[in-house]
């Protein structure tokens, strides 16, 4: 194998391979990054076992060839070439990958491309695609909730189904660590009827959004009963699903919340920003009284003291008092991009729904803390 490419083009395809690779393995094919020469451009293809990228980029080939390379060491030299190097790889088959820009030479030791594992392939029984900017919103939108907590790794993504909305079918997507839950809905796309509830891992939501922000055409989504795959410009990124079932979140959210707070998201966002300062880091609480048109919000801790702030709100109900985490409400608030925020509240003890003003189809909802 033998080729030149430009270091801008291969440093960014390899910035997006790499950091599928997982920096402990116990499996040394995996930390390689398998590199496949041939027409008019170069596949760079890594994998961890649960999550495959292949991304192909332009390239003058010479002589059309395959072999694997260490991912990390591989993207850390293209990273310190000078801007604007024309680089050239070499690989004669002697389980050696020659890298050549100006007066640099590197020689790295390869694996050989028979043990590295294939992923892609099988039969999706669903394919439909939505706009790079729709899906932006759904994975922002959604992936601050996603728990964290291993042992319970079926909320270990965001949970993406059709949901009958008032006999209309849509697109929805959720995630819930079971303190604050977020759902998003986007009309149902083509091709998307009757395809089966998954759970999209964290780590694949975080390669996805990556991968988003340098295009701007239509994702093509594949999805099978254990995988789903996304089509990009130059890259195809693959996934196990979850394998396990998300809860009855429905549940979850409250239908008898009679108490509507309407309020300046930004002024809302600020105060309990300044408030929270005082916080102990444990607690992290902040809590919130309505009476009248005024919204107090306060805290405390032993060791450094008190904090509270009065901002002006639409209510003009029965005063009540709830305290919420506000590193939670904190999330939910810079989530929303309408200029109102409306809360709809129950009592101290029970969940509150919080919504943008102008976003039809996006709530949160957030448990309360005891303050």
């Amino acid at each position: 194998m033998k080729l030149t490419i430009e270091r801008t083009n291969l440093l960014r395809s390899l910035g997006h391979v790499q950091s599928v690779v997982e920096r402990r393995n116990t499996i040394p094919i995996l930390s390689n990054v398998k590199i496949e020469a041939d027409g008019e451009s170069l596949s760079l293809n890594a994998t961890d076992m649960d999550l495959d990228i292949v991304e192909n980029v332009a390239a003058e080939i010479a002589t059309p060839g395959t072999t694997t390379a260490p991912a990390l060491t591989f993207f850390e030299i293209v990273r310190k070439l000078p801007d604007g190097a024309q680089i050239e790889l070499e690989a004669p088959g002697d389980g050696k990958l020659t890298i050549r820009a100006g007066r640099s030479r590197f020689t790295l030791s390869c694996l050989p491309t028979e043990d590295f594992p294939v992923m892609t392939g099988g039969e999706y029984a669903h394919t439909f695609k939505l706009a790079a900017g729709d899906l932006r919103e759904l994975i922002d939108r959604t992936r601050f909730a996603i728990s964290t907590e291993e042992t319970r790794y079926y909320l270990n993504g965001i949970y993406l189904h059709v949901f009958d909305r008032d006999g209309t079918n849509v697109l929805r997507a959720v995630s819930t660590d079971g303190h604050r839950l977020a759902s998003v809905e986007l009309p149902l796309p083509d091709g998307a009827a009757g395809m089966p509830g998954v759970i999209v891992p964290r780590k694949t939501v975080g390669e996805i959004r990556k991968l988003i922000d340098e295009t701007g055409d239509d994702v093509e989504i594949s999805l099978s009963e254990a995988k789903i795959k996304f089509s990009f410009d130059d890259a195809v990124l693959t996934s196990k699903l979850i394998d396990g079932t998300f809860p009855d979140y429905q549940r979850v959210i409250p239908v008898g919340n009679d108490k509507e707070m309407t309020v300046d998201r930004k002024a809302l966002s600020d105060a309990v920003d300044r408030v929270s300062a005082i916080s102990s880091e444990k607690s992290r609480a902040v809590k919130l009284a309505l009476s009248g048109d005024t919204l107090s919000l306060s805290a405390s801790s032993p060791e450094n003291g008190t904090a509270q702030e009065e901002i002006e709100v639409s209510y003009g109900l029965d005063a009540l008092e709830i305290g919420f985490n506000s590193g939670y409400l904190l999330d939910i608030a810079r989530q929303i991009d309408s200029d109102t925020a409306i809360f709809h509240l129950a009592d101290a003890a029970s969940p509150t729904i919080i919504r943008g003003s102008e976003e039809a189809g996006t709530l949160y909802v957030l448990m309360p803390m005891r303050v």
